[in-house]
């Protein structure tokens, strides 16, 4: 249902008013039952969050289409927001270049074993702190065609405003959750018959090219690539854990490419 907003005093718009993606995470949610809330940006974002099966808790539109788009998405019983752009402007703090913002229950996530079942390639995210560089990984895997993302305690939120909008939404497609620490993670890894391929700039490690080949020689290998945070790169606890270091051939006195890159080439090399 579509509601004017005529006053920023209303109670009912304060998941859209200035609050940081921590804030939203930490809120108990409309539902109380829920770890948080987050905010999807856009029509497509929206129609992806909906069709993953989350619950939204309201939406912020422009007037006109964006407003009609939103209540064609989320129906009669989940209020619509609409008014004047520079209201709108002043409770969020920017414009909806995008037309319109959703707010939605954030999803409980899986355990581990649950998504390795079925999986063949795996990617994990150790302390990638970026939410741009951790958006621009997971439309890779979107689009390139891994199974499942992996992201530790320490690395940015997958649903953070800005990892969504670089992602193009493709986070709420495709299978993710939060590891605990090496040990249980490697166990998991082991259990479900992976091979553990860590990218990093280490003495003995293998060339991509090489690694690649070798796994499309084996129609059933299972591969999980990790890739560490930006500037230092993976710890040694990921390293060690790991059955392979690899790295990508580099040219011009150049040693590395960005996580996002790197994490892109991989991908493809190992399809």
């Amino acid at each position: 249902m579509i509601v004017a907003v005529e006053t920023l005093d209303d109670p009912r718009l304060a998941d859209s008013a200035h609050r940081t993606d921590v804030a939203l995470k930490k809120s108990s949610g409309r539902f109380g039952d829920g770890p948080g809330i987050y905010l999807a940006e856009s029509a497509l974002v929206l129609q992806r969050a909906l069709a993953a099966g989350h619950r939204p808790r309201s939406v912020l539109a422009l007037r006109g289409r964006a407003a009609e788009q939103a209540v064609a998405l989320v129906g009669d019983d989940v209020p619509v927001f609409t008014g004047p752009d520079e209201l709108l402007a002043e409770l969020t703090g920017y414009v909806l270049h995008r037309g319109l913002i959703g707010s939605l229950e954030r999803p409980v996530l899986p355990e581990i074993g649950a998504l390795l079942q079925g999986a063949r390639r795996v990617v994990i995210l150790e302390d990638v702190v970026d939410p741009t560089n951790v958006g621009a990984i997971i439309r890779s895997v979107a689009g390139i065609g891994a199974d499942v993302v992996l992201v530790t305690p320490r690395c940015a939120d997958p649903l953070y405003r800005r990892a969504i909008r670089v992602s193009m939404g493709t986070i709420l497609q495709v299978p993710w959750t939060r590891t605990v620490d090496w040990a249980s993670t490697r166990a998991a890894l082991t259990e479900h018959g992976f091979t553990l391929a860590a990218l990093a700039l280490e003495p003995g490690a293998i060339d991509l090219r090489e690694f690649a080949a070798g796994v499309a020689a084996d129609a059933d290998a299972r591969v999980a690539i990790v890739l560490g945070t930006e500037g230092e790169g993976l710890t040694r606890e990921a390293i060690d854990a790991s059955d392979v270091v690899v790295q990508i051939p580099m040219a011009h006195g150049i040693d590395s490419l960005n996580v996002a890159a790197t994490a892109a080439v991989a991908m493809y090399a190992l399809a």
